[in-house]
């Protein structure tokens, strides 16, 4: 049985998610990463996007062109909820069968769920959340991504909001200060775990 021992990792767009999972690695923690397993899956699908979306969404490297599949699946319902139908089996396959291997050490890891609250697909009990208040959330995408104050709204908004996750959570990872601070909250977490399943 898969996700004995896992905890769901998760959070918002821009709120530092990525950043936790490297930090969680040098701590110790096994990370299984979700989106890492869905851009693979995606790259090995370019002859499915070019029949579905068109040639125009795949690169000359034959790996699709993320960003621009990324714009049509943001701004039309109908495209993002065929690009859902198809990857989210084979991601949760994938992943089901990573987690199978993992609970063989009998020890917990994390699985990096961007939409673990959104989707419901994963029978995780615990999850921690990295948290960062929303107005920091929407300068940190606009920064990072470069998009119109519009345009982050609007890929924020197709998320739960991150005050949300938060009441949700098992564990909050506060990510609204420096590395320092993150770095800081990283270690606190894993100690906890360490404590509370070694001690038992």
């Amino acid at each position: 049985m898969a996700y004995k021992y896992a905890i769901a990792l998760t959070g918002g767009i821009a709120t530092g998610k990525s950043t936790v999972a490297s930090l969680m690695a040098l701590n110790g923690m096994r990370v299984i990463d979700a989106d890492s397993i869905s851009h693979e899956i995606l790259d090995n699908s370019s002859t499915w996007v070019s029949k579905v979306y068109g040639k125009e969404f795949v690169k000359d490297s034959g790996k699709v062109d993320r960003a621009k599949l990324g714009e049509l699946v943001f701004s039309d319902e109908k495209a993002k909820k065929q690009l859902e139908e198809y990857l989210h089996p084979k991601i949760r396959s994938e992943i089901e069968a990573r987690s199978e291997k993992q609970d063989s050490f009998e020890f917990p890891y994390l699985i990096d769920i961007p939409l673990f609250f959104e989707n419901n697909n994963y029978d995780i009990k615990e999850s921690v959340v990295v948290y960062t208040p929303s107005d920091i959330q929407l300068e940190r995408f606009m920064k990072r991504n470069g998009y119109s104050k519009e345009e982050s709204l609007k890929r924020i908004a197709s998320q739960m909001p991150i005050d949300e996750k938060k009441q949700r959570a098992t564990w909050v990872i506060d990510n609204s200060q420096n590395l320092k601070h993150l770095q800081q909250e990283v270690e606190n977490f894993v100690e906890l775990i360490k404590e509370k399943y070694l001690c038992k």
